[in-house]
């Protein structure tokens, strides 16, 4: 157990103080820890919940350290906040118990360290079911633990009760979704050898290749992943592609295109024929383009190094079809990467937009005559979604907004001008899609 929870001080410490990413720090720890997978499911969940309710743990450990957290070593702090956690958020764990190894754990820190812990511990157990006397929104922020600004502008977005709905979902444990690769078999095979496997799995929700895994081992060592049979996507990114009216043998671009998974996508709805141009502005991110190709058994993308907020006159009225996922403040993503609560701000939002609207710029002079961009993003934020296509179309009479309908699902919200949001729930993420078409 020490060592599980040591794991998931390390984990913190990269997150909170070194800037890491929470998937990749995760990883790169468990990876280098000789922990079994019970214990590596354990600090997985500490560490998830414990950047998910951040707000909220501070918020208490505030009340009962005078001094205030920010006083405090970082080492400790992180002992005391997945200690918290286990207390507040997870049943499973006896108090006695998280609190023992909490003092246990700090005593590694230094000996006053763990009387501090220990006595910080001891204060929130005798009146931890104190009510508090707060208002509307500061409410929401201590329940669902949102910083202000943030609950604020879900609020003003939204209205109150999607805005709850919203803070709610994104601190749901999301499932994992896995993309059959048509390329290399068939739904149902491929669902038949994943139930052979032990996977407890069902349907999608919406796409014809999604196929949901609601219980067993990590899919990056399963076999279908390793020969490329499927690939882990969310849902709600596999859309865009589907939005496309993609057909064999176009010339498709993909202007933000790393990791690869969009990428892909459209290159296996296309059944490997004509030309997928993946760019990106990252020349080591390509790299991963590639080997996802290569591991999906595509050969008909290529990667090319470059910036799309800047106009590229190689490309002008060559493309069939776009994709733009564009660079984003991520805030439909929160479930799966809990840190963007902590490391955005309003002002990166405001400043992100100018960068979006160059890339929608650009990318509409590469499209030919008749043909359709998408524009996508994984955040809730209206002003880089139906703000920037307002702008858009508002300078560009020659595009018009084709009307997206791909099915009644509960999350998804359908706009009167045919763009469509999606609402985060167990299984999607948060998303925006329009789709453009140019007129001759």
């Amino acid at each position: 157990m020490n060592n599980a929870r040591q794991t998931a001080v390390e984990t913190l410490e990269d997150i909170f103080t070194k800037g890491a990413y929470s998937n990749i720090a995760l990883n790169h720890n468990l990876k280098s820890s000789s922990l079994d997978d019970l214990d590596k499911s354990l600090v997985t969940e500490i560490v998830y919940g414990t950047i998910r309710y951040k707000y909220t743990i501070d918020k208490i450990l505030n009340k009962f350290i005078k001094k205030g957290i920010d006083k405090v070593d970082s080492r400790i702090l992180n002992i005391l906040r997945i200690t918290i956690f286990q207390l507040k958020y997870l049943n499973k764990i006896p108090d006695f118990a998280a609190v023992n190894e909490a003092v246990n754990l700090s005593k590694r820190v230094s000996y006053y360290g763990s009387k501090f812990v220990n006595g910080v511990l001891r204060s929130y157990l005798r009146d931890k079911n104190e009510s508090l006397n707060l208002n509307y929104i500061d409410n929401l922020c201590y329940n669902y633990s949102f910083p202000k600004w943030m609950v604020k502008l879900f609020i003003e977005q939204y209205g109150n009760e999607l805005a709850e709905y919203i803070l709610k979902s994104l601190n749901i444990t999301p499932k994992t979704t896995v993309r059959v690769n048509n390329i290399k078999s068939n739904y149902e095979d491929t669902w038949q050898k994943l139930i052979d496997l032990g996977y407890d799995i069902s349907d999608g929700c919406i796409c014809p290749e999604a196929i949901i895994i609601n219980k067993g081992r990590s899919i990056e060592s399963n076999p279908l992943f390793l020969n490329g049979y499927i690939t882990v996507q969310d849902e709600s990114a596999m859309l865009p592609a589907a939005c496309m009216d993609l057909q064999e043998n176009m010339t498709i671009y993909d202007m933000c295109s790393a990791p690869g998974g969009k990428t892909t996508h459209i290159s296996e709805l296309m059944n490997n024929t004509g030309k997928v141009v993946a760019f990106d502005v990252h020349k080591n991110k390509l790299s991963l383009i590639r080997s996802n190709a290569a591991r999906l058994g595509i050969t008909n993308i290529k990667c090319v190094e470059m910036d799309s907020s800047k106009l590229n006159l190689e490309y002008i009225s060559t493309a069939d079809r776009i994709l733009l996922d564009v660079p984003c403040s991520g805030l439909g993503i929160i479930k799966k990467k809990p840190e963007i609560k902590w490391n955005k701000n309003i002002n990166e939002l405001n400043s992100i937009l100018q960068i979006q609207r160059n890339i929608l710029m650009n990318s509409s002079r590469y499209l030919k005559n008749n043909g359709i961009m998408i524009y996508s993003t994984c955040t809730l934020n209206k002003e880089e979604n139906e703000g920037n296509i307002n702008w858009f179309l508002k300078n560009n009479k020659n595009f018009i907004l084709e009307p997206i309908f791909l099915g009644n699902l509960e999350n998804i919200i359908y706009n009167p001008n045919g763009t469509m949001c999606i609402l985060p729930n167990e299984y999607m993420d948060g998303f925006f899609i329009a789709k453009l078409r140019k007129q001759v």
